[in-house]
């Protein structure tokens, strides 16, 4: 269990033994493991809650599994599964539950954590936040003068943003029917490059913000609050600047044009937040776990409550499944046991996320926080340093257009890199137009196309390709780089919530293997530390000469240019 004393995972006996068998399969190529497997696709392939995880074109046989399958039973996942699912203290530097699961769990369910029905409470605030979605799906939520609001921004940054984008943008076809016209947009850049464009288009009589902030004290969220909060008054408030509005005061214009998401209503409300429009979330939840409670208000307001609720209930059907299925069975346990394989005993550090459908077009920027900010961790839940590889480098973007930018790398590079391919099996049904939907369909066929032939020819490299004769060097390809692929059944709001579930219970078994804490970003509150101290300096309100001679030259650089 993550937090308990144990032995570090290195000296496992399992992990000496898949040193060793790692060591027998080094020069086994993919192509060969097929070749010896006919009935391979079914061993490595499960399927659960509308998902079906394709791990067959990993480099491994079935002794790896089952020697993996030992290394995770001797790190104790089976018991660190139950304690992080019953709530118990699996966040051991900050000494608190993680307790996202509990965002997702039926109504009329409950969960005594510590004393606490968690479960009431998560239900209470989902309540609270479904009053205010049908106010602004109503078009009766008015501003400050009394016209209906049109435009909804949240402001947030790292999981107050990252989930409520992917997700608003993944399932934009949810819309519901019938509803006041709205429309939800993100600014998270501390430089308010985003803010600046909204301030210059958006009505401040039709415009709402949501200032999303676990601690709210986040200096990137806060300063684009502040800004909008002047830009609101400045032009609503009786000096402002719009004749057709009515005078009215700041405290009105707060109350009217912003709801606040956070852990803190003692914060909120010292901001001027009014309690009817504070929405809680918990210390126990990691703001990159977060989309699933209040911070997931964007998007309930693009695909409503009904359709939140079904995200809602797939990813708590992941939940059950990793309860509940043995561990060779386990979608998530398999797919947190394919990279350790891949970290830990083939040296593989870099993971590609491909999805080939553009409504995922934001999955591998969320899969990017989830992992390398849970388990980019170098220290284990006893305070040791590690001597063996934890998080590997994430990165992608949509399959389709990565092709013509770094799939070269892929192919013919020198870097292992390991890919995850995802993609729905049905798309288009929905359009009405026979014409549009024949073309529709046959361009989600050919995206399949692409998506099925590119991790073969990953997998198999030149034998991929029918004998045309002797190829110079620069045309040949080696293969043998391992993927796994996600398939949904469709892109719903279910199917997604399981998909999104299956990372993060993916990201926590690694983390139990790895004896780190997934649930803490102290390396992340360092760099906000600093960043502090560093304004004041900027500001002349701090001493220079401390600084080191790279950060007091570009200090001095910003100086010289202010007085330009």
């Amino acid at each position: 269990m993550v937090g308990s004393s144990r032995a570090t995972p290195d000296t496992l006996p399992a992990w000496q033994t898949l040193k060793q068998h790692a060591q027998a399969l080094e020069h086994v190529h993919l192509k060969n493991l097929f070749g010896t497997d006919p009935g391979r696709w079914t061993h490595f392939t499960r399927q659960v809650a509308g998902l079906t995880l394709d791990l067959s074109k990993q480099r491994w046989d079935d002794d790896t599994l089952e020697h993996l399958l030992a290394l995770a039973e001797e790190a104790g996942v089976p018991g660190a599964i139950d304690a992080l699912l019953s709530g118990k203290r699996v966040n051991v530097s900050e000494n608190r539950p993680a307790l996202h699961t509990a965002l997702r769990l039926p109504p009329g369910s409950s969960l005594e954590v510590e004393g606490e029905d968690v479960a009431a409470a998560v239900h209470d605030s989902l309540t609270q936040m479904e009053r205010l979605v049908a106010r602004l799906h109503a078009g009766q939520w008015r501003g400050a003068t009394g016209k209906p609001i049109r435009h909804v921004v949240n402001l947030g940054v790292g999981g107050s943003d990252l989930g409520p984008l992917m997700v608003t943008h993944a399932l934009a076809d949810y819309q519901p029917e019938g509803i006041h016209p709205l429309e939800v947009h993100f600014a998270s850049t501390m430089d308010g490059s985003q803010l600046a464009d909204y301030l210059t288009r958006f009505n401040p009589e039709t415009t709402i913000f949501v200032l999303s902030s676990k601690s709210f004290t986040t200096i990137d969220t806060l300063s684009n609050a502040n800004t909008a909060r002047d830009w609101l008054i400045g032009r609503l408030s009786k000096h402002g600047e719009l004749p057709s509005a009515s005078p009215v005061s700041a405290e009105l214009i707060i109350r009217q044009h912003f709801i606040g998401v956070s852990a803190s209503p003692e914060k909120m409300s010292e901001w001027g937040i009014t309690p009817d429009h504070q929405l809680m979330f918990w210390e126990w939840v990691g703001g990159r776990y977060s989309l699933w409670g209040t911070i997931g208000l964007p998007i309930a307001l693009v695909v409503g409550m009904e359709n939140f609720r079904e995200l809602l209930a797939g990813a708590h059907a992941m939940d059950r499944h990793f309860r509940e299925a043995p561990m060779a069975e386990n979608l998530p346990v398999l797919l947190g046991l394919a990279g350790i394989w891949n970290v830990n005993f083939l040296d593989i550090r870099a993971h590609s996320i491909l999805p080939y459908d553009g409504r995922l077009e934001y999955f591998a920027a969320y899969l990017e926080q989830l992992e390398m900010e849970s388990n980019g961790k170098s220290v284990t839940s006893q305070g040791q340093a590690v001597n063996y590889s934890t998080c590997p480098v994430l990165w992608g973007q949509l399959g389709p257009n990565a092709q013509h930018a770094f799939y070269q790398l892929l192919h013919q590079g020198t870097q292992p890199v390991v890919c995850d391919f995802i993609a729905p099996l049905k798309r288009y049904d929905d359009v009405a137009d026979p014409d549009t939907r024949r073309h529709l369909k046959a361009q989600h066929r050919l995206a399949l196309a692409n998506c099925f032939a590119q991790s073969r020819v990953l997998m198999l490299g030149d034998d991929a390709l029918e004998d045309d004769g002797p190829r110079p060097e620069h045309k040949r390809y080696r293969g043998n780089q391992p993927s796994t692929t996600v398939l949904l059944d469709q892109l719903t709001p279910s199917t997604l919530g399981a998909l999104i579930a299956l990372y993060e219970h993916k990201v926590f078994v690694q983390a139990v293997i790895w004896d780190i804490n997934p649930f803490d970003q102290w390396g992340v509150e360092l760099g906000k530390q600093i960043a502090t101290d560093t304004q004041k300096i900027i500001d002349h309100q701090g001493d220079l000469t401390r600084m080191d001679a790279s950060s007091r030259g570009l200090i001095e650089a910003f100086w010289a240019a202010e007085q330009e």
